[in-house]
């Protein structure tokens, strides 16, 4: 992968900007506490109607916080997931979205939406322009937010960026569920020495001894020979970047082979977590093991799952669900699965 912009400077005012606490000072959509259909899953929480049931929004990354200095404890239970516009014109209008869920309200989870823009300065005015990624995962590192972007690589963000804006007449954001943006700040190029090129469709953090890692795979059917890879690449704790060479370019420092169907993976110990669905109204697989290596537990996820992140200091993944009716975020024991036949 190649940097082709480095996260630097923004356009907007540090009088706009608000990072992720100012939202979750206002958190303005109330979810429910639900339990979750499938062996492997906990019990976990909805969205609130609007979002449970649109078809103009599916989501699909889930992530937490993870610090290159260790300390992940910063007293809040956060969790970012994300939204793609879905549809014809889905990627055109909407763009892609974050949502902030703060799952430390004991009568219910509260959470707010923070739009993915891209800032422009033309004739010395400041535009923003929509993101159009599928954002199928997140994952959050110290100061910054890599986004899946499919076949464009990874959209880096800075979470202190998050911005709450004033919205005017005719603003393409208005009505649409939004009151905070979060502009984009970098990017890395997808690129292959050889073969067809990496689509980056999941991600996750694995924390290591000495080196953080971050995770990435590929959605593929079963009839896409060779497009199920999955990716470890090395992390740089100072910068909160992917490690790079003089060139500027991330080369995975493990490169495997998954499972059809993946919808995303994340590592904990050495040992690799993978989901992969099986489609609408098919409960999904759990897949546990190593690259080449993975074992399977056929219908033990509920239907449509997608992204899977690891909470630090805990032995519980969380995972998420796509499908309109059926959605929910939802805890996974991660032990009891490890050695399990």
């Amino acid at each position: 992968m190649r940097l082709v912009h480095r996260p630097g400077g923004t356009l907007a005012s540090r009088a706009r900007r608000v990072g992720i606490d100012g939202v979750l000072g206002r958190l303005d959509r109330v979810g429910s506490w639900t339990s979750v259909p499938g062996e492997a899953a906990e019990d976990g929480l909805t969205w609130d109607e609007r979002d449970a049931q649109t078809r103009r929004w599916f989501p699909q990354g889930i992530t937490t916080r993870f610090d290159p200095t260790g300390d992940d404890a910063d007293g809040r239970r956060v969790l970012l997931t994300s939204w793609y516009g879905h549809g014809a014109l889905g990627y055109a209008v909407l763009g892609s979205r974050i949502s902030v869920v703060d799952l430390a309200a004991e009568d219910a989870p509260r959470y707010a939406h923070v739009r993915l823009v891209d800032e422009r300065r033309v004739a010395g005015l400041r535009g923003l322009t929509r993101v159009p990624v599928h954002a199928g995962g997140l994952a959050w590192y110290g100061p910054h937010l890599f986004v899946a972007a499919s076949g464009g690589g990874l959209r880096v963000f800075r979470v202190a960026d998050v911005e709450r804006l004033r919205l005017r007449s005719g603003s393409w954001l208005r009505g649409r569920g939004t009151r905070h943006v979060l502009p984009q700040a970098g990017a890395y190029a997808s690129e292959q020495d050889e073969g067809p090129r990496m689509t980056y469709s999941f991600l996750s953090v694995e924390r290591g001894v000495d080196v953080d890692h971050l995770v990435a795979g590929e959605y593929g059917r079963k009839d896409r020979t060779g497009r199920h890879r999955l990716l470890r690449f090395a992390l740089d704790r100072e910068t909160g970047l992917l490690a790079t060479d003089a060139d500027g370019r991330a080369h995975p420092v493990e490169a495997g082979e998954g499972v059809p169907r993946m919808q995303g993976a994340t590592v904990v110990d050495g040992t690799w977590f993978v989901t992969a669905s099986a489609g609408e109204g098919n409960p999904g697989d759990l897949w546990v093991g190593r690259p080449g290596a993975l074992e399977r537990h056929r219908g033990v996820l509920p239907t449509g799952p997608e992204d899977i992140t690891s909470w630090p200091g805990t032995d519980r993944l969380w995972s998420l669900t796509e499908w309109p009716g059926r959605r929910w975020v939802y805890a996974v024991d991660a032990g009891a699965w490890v050695g399990r036949r």
